[in-house]
């Protein structure tokens, strides 16, 4: 699809997310630039211009906007949240109060709305569920009931077991029961990521703001028996690793352990999708061919939406049969962005 001014003033009229990346928009009459799910009320289209990027928009002379803040990905972590989450990490004992965060010059309104949105419960709740999950993994590691609570700030045995038991299901002691699958928010160029490992190898790697996220974290409990705990996992630091070098060049195929939990039908789809080049294009019915089921270009297509791997088992590197680009779970603009970086770095 060529991308023509009444396309992207349409896009921006009705802030369409899945123009967000794609372009940026400059409006004339105040010297601003947004993004265009921006919320700010819209000028007419002969009073707006188009760019590719913010720096091509700044180097016009252009301010960005304060409403919808084009210099920052969408649902990227700031720095202040960043500071918090490492902290809990590294001192999950260690309760962070509203006092704690005004010292520190963070709002806790601010803070307390940003865990709303982003992990469905306030920073408090965060907290206690971060204690809870640290000794949840000391308690799977062999460590005893009651040394894991303590080290983990619970101050009363009956309140540990009960806060535990509130969120797994089962009570401490019978915690080596159960699987777990330990998940952890990534940065990337393109957004926010969730990542998750089970301790075979990464189950899942999608973009936050994907809408069937829910879904597939439901289903990957359910298919491995498991529980969700957030925190660190040595598959997703190499898989944190090999990302980072996929999106400076200097990485085109990841190794990283996975433990990918489809159906045989989509197995074998996802193994034939790792097959393709890096920086190079396919078509479902290629995909098909290659699989020796030249006729289930459909059920190809279906088990390419069911990925749960992005970027790692690559998906955005099939096109439709007529050339153009076809949806795609994070977004058209992340399919055409990392497709425009492998172009870029596969020469290289």
């Amino acid at each position: 699809m060529k991308l023509t001014d009444d396309i992207m003033y349409k896009a921006l009229v009705e802030k369409d997310p899945a123009f967000e990346g794609v372009f940026f928009a400059g409006i004339k009459t105040t010297g601003i630039f947004c993004r265009p799910t921006c919320s700010a009320r819209k000028p007419k289209s002969e009073n707006v211009e188009y760019f590719a990027d913010s720096h091509e928009a700044i180097l016009k002379g252009y301010r960005p906007c304060k409403i919808c803040k084009p210099q920052r990905l969408p649902d990227e972590t700031p720095a202040y949240i960043e500071s918090l989450l490492a902290e809990i990490e590294e001192y999950p004992d260690r309760k962070i109060k509203d006092a704690d965060l005004e010292q520190k010059g963070i709002e806790p309104h601010t803070v307390r709305r940003w865990f709303i949105k982003h992990h469905g419960m306030t920073f408090q709740a965060y907290q206690r569920t971060y204690r809870i999950n640290s000794a949840f993994k000391k308690i799977q590691e062999g460590g005893g009931v009651l040394d894991s609570a303590y080290d983990n700030g619970f101050e009363s045995l009956s309140g540990f077991n009960d806060s535990f038991k509130a969120i797994f299901g089962v009570s401490p002691s019978k915690a080596k029961e159960q699987n777990i699958i330990n998940l952890m928010r990534l940065e990337t160029p393109i957004g926010t990521m969730f990542a998750g490992a089970t301790d075979k190898g990464i189950c899942l790697l999608e973009f936050t703001d994907r809408k069937s996220l829910e879904t597939e974290l439901k289903f990957l409990t359910k298919r491995f028996n498991a529980v969700i705990v957030q925190g660190k996992n040595a598959h997703i630091d190499t898989l944190k690793a090999q990302l980072a070098e996929y999106f400076i060049g200097k990485r085109r195929d990841f190794d990283v352990s996975l433990d990918t939990a489809g159906t045989e039908f989509q197995e074998q789809v996802w193994q034939v999708l790792r097959k393709i080049p890096y920086g190079e294009l396919w078509s479902y019915q290629q995909e098909a061919n290659l699989l020796g089921k030249p006729k289930a270009v459909r059920a190809v297509a279906n088990a390419n939406g069911m990925n749960r791997m992005s970027i790692i088992i690559p998906c955005h590197r099939v096109i439709g049969s007529d050339g153009k680009l076809t949806g795609y779970g994070g977004g058209l603009w992340r399919k055409n962005w990392l497709l425009e970086l492998e172009k870029k770095y596969k020469s290289v």
